[in-house]
């Protein structure tokens, strides 16, 4: 899913608990969705798989379900973006972000 996994990477300005738990989270979906193209799943059949693991920690935490979900949607973003980012700096700098107009 999104990537938690070192303090140089996207997720390097979540905090130690934020990281943990989307790394968490992000451990569980492979092993429960693995090879699945998330571009072709639902939504709600991702979720409704990471259902588990959620309510585990919202119980761990004496935070509502709700509240779990919306933090690793939130987490997840801020991740995807921040990869996107990364990527779209790897392009510029190797010159190869022209490449799209010929596409």
């Amino acid at each position: 899913m999104f990537q938690a996994k070192n303090n140089s990477g996207p997720s390097a300005s979540l905090s130690p608990e934020d990281r943990e738990m989307l790394t968490r989270i992000n451990a569980y979906a492979e092993d429960v969705l693995g090879e699945i193209d998330p571009q072709k799943t639902r939504i709600s059949f991702q979720l409704d798989k990471l259902k588990p693991v959620m309510q585990e920690i919202a119980d761990e935490k004496g935070v509502p379900l709700e509240d779990i979900f919306i933090k690793y949607m939130d987490l997840a973003s801020i991740v995807s973006a921040k990869q996107n980012a990364m990527l779209k700096e790897d392009f510029d700098e190797n010159g190869l972000a022209d490449l799209t107009k010929f596409v």
